[in-house]
């Protein structure tokens, strides 16, 4: 079966087509328990911002979306009309590959979908949490370091230098700049108190823990987040990592939360590692499919 309308691509949003896109992938995660697109993407949705949308409509009505950027993009078709043809179409109208998709939750009809159109597995994002009902392990500070709040309008500018050199090889967060900081810093969820940075006695930053806190969520109770952890690598200190890491969890669990959770590829062998140094287990497993 094939759509009944032309896919339609575009570079900037209608107001109307951005809310029939979060209404399609509030669908999505009713029906898959997965929420198919990124924070990224949600933000650029709201706000915009560089990337290209594709626009699939069945039955008089949006039926899928694709959001194109350099790095990775994402997929999603509305669960009421699926296998009719509306991700294939997506997929054809996407342009010449290769392309990067990403299929949040590893779901088997993702599986099957990146396989008939020959994408192949290139990344692996696992989904970690622990509850906070257990305790802590100690990880203490080194000696030269102290842990303070983020002071909005001061630190952006330390932030995101120590930021771009701690994640140089990370595809998204090294690439952060002042306007991606800035959104993040207007959402309803940031606060200030729970964005840990250490600094060393002449109050450089040395390494930050910011953490974030999701909403309940039906049956869902609130949860943390490791949301970006850092350490210069400049200046590493060791223990740092794994003591700012239990200083945010304590800091989520002064706040009440019974649960954390963060995001970690699973080719980082020694983050991993350190996280489950600390009560972290694999939850979920995102993935990157390769392919066009």
């Amino acid at each position: 079966m094939t759509p009944d309308e032309p896919v339609r691509a575009v570079d900037r949003l209608s107001a109307a087509d951005a809310s029939a896109v979060l209404a399609l992938a509030d669908a999505a995660f009713a029906a898959d328990g997965v929420r198919p697109l990124s924070e990224d993407t949600i933000l650029r949705l709201r706000h915009g911002g560089p990337g290209r949308h594709l626009l699939g409509y069945g039955d008089g009505e949006l039926a899928g979306y694709a959001h194109l950027d350099d790095d990775a993009g994402e997929l999603v078709v509305h669960p009421r009309l699926r296998r009719r043809g509306h991700g294939t179409a997506l997929l054809s109208t996407s342009g010449p590959g290769p392309h990067h998709f990403w299929a949040h939750g590893d779901l088997p009809a993702a599986r099957a979908f990146a396989q008939r159109h020959g994408f192949a597995r290139t990344r692996v994002l696992w989904q970690m949490r622990r509850p906070l009902t257990t305790p802590v392990p100690d990880r203490p500070l080194p000696a030269d370091v102290t842990i303070r709040a983020f002071r909005p309008g001061f630190d952006e500018d330390a932030w995101l230098d120590v930021n771009g050199r701690a994640f140089a090889d990370h595809p998204e967060q090294g690439r952060w700049t002042r306007a991606d900081l800035d959104l993040r810093e207007a959402e309803p969820w940031f606060d200030p108190d729970g964005f840990l940075l250490a600094v060393d006695v002449a109050d450089k930053l040395v390494g930050f823990h910011w953490t974030k806190v999701h909403p309940p969520e039906g049956d869902d109770p609130a949860l943390g987040e490791i949301y970006v952890l850092g350490v210069d690598p400049g200046g590493h200190r060791r223990g740092l990592g794994a003591a700012l890491t239990v200083a945010g969890l304590r800091h989520l669990a002064g706040r009440g939360l019974t649960g954390a959770m963060l995001y970690v590829d699973e080719s980082n062998a020694a983050a991993a590692a350190l996280y489950r140094g600390v009560g972290f287990a694999v939850h979920t497993t995102d993935v990157t499919y390769t392919g066009g």
